[in-house]
């Protein structure tokens, strides 16, 4: 077991106990460190399960196995990777054996002798992408659609009064959200030839591709979802929460930003961006020339980015700050992330069918999801200033 989550279920414990004691123990305190070590914890949780699913080689549950045909005998593009040319090439290196004249290759240079039979590594290369990092940090339900949750922008005020006077009754006004439903889904066909000819790797990177797109698309809705079609992201109505306009980062914008987050809302608010604006903090100093921003050696040697004293999280869903960024333009915001809900009642990991009428082989996820930001009061929004 990882020795962090040892160490949080071991202060957990400390808690408890001291909860369940007779002596006087700072509540609020101890509520936020529980707040810190329960995200604390559900990152380390989230990181080790993509970890053991790399090293096991797992795949996603509900993935259907197929059962291929028979090998063909000819499978081979390429007339060098043929048998005829593998055992002709074996003779021109071991007995000097001319390659016969109908496998030659057409060559300008006159002292090739023969190719080098072409082999394939059984990986497919592709473009590498940040996603991951939001999904463990919402609050995650599975209730059927028309979820309600009530809210109140209203606290009692009590008051002082004299001896045998009364006060005003006050109402409690509540509102709710309600969470809708909207289908996710990703499908990729292949030719029946190109599945039963290509690589063994095909199939685990078409499994990869659909997983990563699938979270992309929640975690590109939380951030900015337009509600229409797609989950409501944070940053959708730009009205709510606190609005910063920066023209140049600087020093202040940190302590502006930090200034306009409630107390109430400073455990468990972190900072969102991607990672070239986070390095133009990183690049910044106080007046004593001491680095603002932090990147320690987290849990596992993962960096830990810090923007004084508040955790950063990166993702690729935000522009770079530039001065050339309007004012509705959101490139980093401070937001409490478990105030926003990710409601799925509906999830199929991965089916895999036959298309009768094309005989193509399809690869399908569908998710049905909803999701809202349930309350603003943390959220701190750094737009550009331009117009």
């Amino acid at each position: 077991m990882n020795k962090r989550l040892v160490e949080i279920r071991k202060r957990k414990e400390e808690i408890r106990t001291a909860l369940q004691g007779n002596e006087k123990v700072d509540l609020k305190a101890l509520q936020a460190e529980l707040e810190q070590l329960d995200a604390e914890q559900k990152d380390i949780e989230a990181r080790e399960k993509v970890a053991n699913a790399i090293n096991l080689g797992a795949k996603p549950e509900g993935v259907a196995k197929r059962e291929k045909p028979a090998p063909r005998v000819e499978t081979s593009v390429s007339p060098y990777e043929s048998d005829e040319y593998r055992q002709a090439f074996m003779n021109y290196v071991m007995k000097n054996t001319p390659i016969p004249a109908e496998m030659r290759a057409t060559t300008t240079t006159t002292d090739a002798g023969a190719i080098i039979p072409p082999t394939t590594l059984n990986l497919i290369i592709e473009k590498v992408r940040t996603y991951g990092n939001i999904l463990p940090l919402v609050t995650r339900t599975a209730y059927k659609t028309g979820l309600a949750i009530p809210t109140s922008d209203v606290k009692p005020v009590a008051t002082w009064v004299a001896e045998g006077a009364t006060s005003d009754k006050q109402n409690k006004a509540l509102g709710s959200i309600t969470f809708s439903h909207f289908k996710l889904r990703c499908a990729v066909a292949v030719t029946l030839e190109t599945e039963n000819m290509t690589l063994s790797a095909f199939e685990d990177v078409l499994v990869s591709n659909v997983a990563e797109a699938m979270a992309v698309a929640l975690e590109t809705a939380i951030i900015s979802g337009t509600g229409s079609g797609q989950p409501t992201g944070i940053l959708n109505d730009l009205s709510k929460g606190t609005t910063i306009n920066v023209s140049k980062l600087a020093y202040k914008t940190l302590i502006d930003a930090e200034a306009a987050i409630p107390q109430a809302y400073e455990a468990g608010s972190v900072w969102v961006m991607n990672k070239p604006t986070f390095m133009q903090f990183f690049g910044m100093t106080d007046s004593n020339g001491q680095p603002i921003a932090r990147v320690n050696a987290g849990v596992n040697g993962v960096p830990s980015r810090v923007l004084l004293g508040r955790n950063v999280v990166l993702c690729d869903y935000l522009p770079t700050f530039a001065t050339t960024l309007k004012k509705t333009d959101v490139f980093a915001f401070i937001y409490r992330m478990k105030d926003y809900v990710l409601n799925t009642n509906y999830s199929v990991a991965m089916k895999v069918y036959e298309d009768n009428d094309t005989d193509d082989i399809v690869r399908k996820s569908i998710m049905i999801a909803d999701g809202k930001p349930v309350d603003f009061n943390s959220l701190v929004l750094l737009t550009g200033s331009a117009t």
